[in-house]
Formats: structure tokens, C-alpha cells, sequence
């Protein structure tokens, strides 16, 4: 069998200059879900030159798990201490908590400055590094590639901040251990739905590709439950759930399962569709049969939920 050889081109070949060429493309749907796939997080672009003051950043998005905002500074040259300050004035000024350095090449210097920011801050706060570089093959379309040099240690961050408010018990460990295994589970079997780094709590959220809406995982331990929650938040969060209780309600009894519940939650800002299975999570024995229900369960959701919620 003959092999191709990877050739790696110039960044400049293809994106001249970085504000006119390079950002509006990141900003694409399409490329924007393949920095998503790198960092593990599902992005929703808001803004491109977003105003901080006297300053433009490049790309402001969106979280769609926490609705929290996400900074994108973009350099297709070498790291520089120039743009490490303009990230610190732009996270100041919108308050981002996911910051996203993409260069061409980090120094050793600019990779310990990010190391040393995820170290020091807590959880509110998280910084990644991110290296692209463009490839082909023979005569091929070039293919860009994304590699992460810098990111936070969730597992330090989430003892940090569990620790300075309650003691890390065994429950929380347990829980810790049983998002990890459904994580494995799911990668392993090859699922669409991607989730997030396992925390010590007795819950895990899942995008679903729009800000304010997503999919929450949980486990409870007292009445022996496990459940999946769709989320509808924020200030149309009402408005939102009647517009979708009009179009998917009955079909999804169907389509996902007749014990689906639909719930407005009257006094409180937010409406929630909630399926829920009768399941011990402290049985480690039965994890494989509660994470092949939350795989199907969590597809069926998806499949479901995501394509009615481009319409709305």
C-alpha cells in the first residue's frame, strides 16, 4: 500500500493577514466545531472584534454547557508578550472565564505563563494554549490542525474549590469516578455525545449545541435514581418552552420515551424535560447497565432536541 507524506505549509500561504482572513474563518460554524472538538468544549460565536475598550478582541463566544463567555485571541505568528497582556486587558473587560490563546508556535516563556494562570486561579478561570499548523497531502486541500500546549488541570481546579468549601468525601470520589467511567463508556462505544471532564459532583452537563439549552446527567443517591434533565434557561426560558412543548411534545413520548416528563417549573427561571430510571450509582456492579441507559437515553435527546432548536 502506498502512503501520502504530510507536508506542513506556511500559515501565511493560505490566511494573509489575521483579523481580515484567519478570524472569520475560525468564526465559521464548521471550524469553529473543530477547535470545539480540540478543547471539549462546544462553542457558539458571538462576536468578531468584539469592543474592550480601545481594544478589539477577535472572537468573543459562548459555552453552550454554562452560557459563560469564552475569549479567542488569535496570532499567526510566535507567541508575544503583547498579546499575552491584550488577553489579560480582554478578560478583564468582559469578565470571559475560558480564555483561548491560538499562535503559531508558543515559547517555553508564554506556555508557563498560561500553566502558572490555570495553577493560581480557580475554577471560575480557565486558559488554553492552542497551536494550529496547516498540512496537506500530494495535492490535497490543506487541512488545518489543532494542538493544545496549555489547559487546565480540571481535576486540581475541582479539588481546590471543593476543598475551600466542603471536605472531599467518598460520595463525591464515588460520583467523580462513576462521570469518568460513563465518559470511557461513552468514547469507548463510539457516541456522538461528548461529555464533559468527570467532577466531583453528582452531576454532568452536556452541550446540545445552543446557549441556554443543554443536557444534564445526574445520580442520586438517596432515592436511588439516575435521570436526564434538558435544560431550557435564561430570559426566554418560558417563552422557549412553550414554543417547544407546541412541536415536540407528543412526538417525543415516541421518539424518546413515554415517560418523559415535561416540566414549565412555575416560580423559577428555568423548564426542564426530564426522563429518570430507577438505579443504585453506589452499585459498581450495575455501572455498565446505567451507562448504556444514559448513552441511549442521552442520544435520543440529542437527535430529538438539537435539530428543533436551530428553528427557534
Amino acid at each position: 500500500m502506498t502512503l501520502g507524506r504530510l507536508s506542513k505549509l506556511d500559515l501565511r500561504t493560505y490566511w494573509k493577514h489575521e483579523a481580515i482572513d484567519f478570524t472569520p474563518w475560525l468564526a465559521r460554524e464548521e471550524n469553529i466545531q473543530l477547535l470545539s472538538e480540540t478543547i471539549g468544549i462546544e462553542l457558539e460565536v458571538q462576536s468578531q472584534e468584539e469592543s474592550v475598550g480601545p481594544f478589539s478582541a477577535d472572537i468573543l463566544c459562548k459555552d453552550t454547557i454554562n452560557d459563560h463567555y469564552v475569549l479567542i485571541e488569535n496570532q499567526l505568528e510566535r507567541t508575544d508578550h503583547t498579546h499575552l497582556g491584550q488577553l489579560m486587558t480582554y478578560a478583564a473587560g468582559l469578565d470571559a472565564v475560558t480564555i483561548i490563546w491560538i499562535a503559531q508556535k508558543f515559547t517555553e516563556e508564554h506556555r508557563a505563563a498560561l500553566d502558572w494562570l490555570n495553577r493560581i486561579t480557580d475554577d471560575t478561570f480557565t486558559f488554553f494554549g492552542i497551536e494550529i499548523e496547516l498540512y496537506k497531502i500530494g495535492d490535497s486541500m490543506p487541512a488545518p490542525m489543532f494542538s493544545i500546549v496549555s489547559k487546565p488541570n480540571d481535576w486540581t481546579k475541582q479539588v481546590k474549590k471543593s476543598a475551600s468549601v466542603e471536605p472531599v468525601t467518598e460520595i463525591k470520589l464515588l460520583q467523580q469516578e462513576y462521570w469518568k467511567g460513563l465518559k470511557d463508556y461513552m468514547e469507548d462505544n463510539k457516541s456522538f455525545v461528548k461529555m464533559q471532564s468527570p467532577l466531583l459532583q453528582h452531576w454532568t452537563n452536556i452541550a446540545i449545541g445552543k446557549s441556554n439549552f443543554h443536557l444534564t446527567a445526574t445520580v442520586n443517591s438517596r432515592d436511588k435514581s439516575i435521570s436526564i434533565w434538558f435544560n431550557i434557561t435564561g430570559e426566554q426560558a418560558k417563552e422557549n418552552y412553550e414554543k417547544l412543548y407546541q412541536v415536540a411534545y407528543e412526538n417525543s413520548l415516541t421518539e424518546i420515551n413515554k415517560d418523559l416528563v415535561w416540566d414549565k417549573m412555575d416560580g423559577r427561571k428555568m423548564c426542564a424535560v426530564i426522563l429518570k430510571s430507577n438505579a443504585d450509582f453506589s452499585n459498581k456492579n450495575d455501572w455498565s447497565n446505567q451507562f448504556s441507559w444514559f448513552k441511549d437515553n442521552l442520544e435520543k435527546f440529542t437527535k430529538y432536541f438539537k435539530p428543533k432548536l436551530i428553528k427557534l
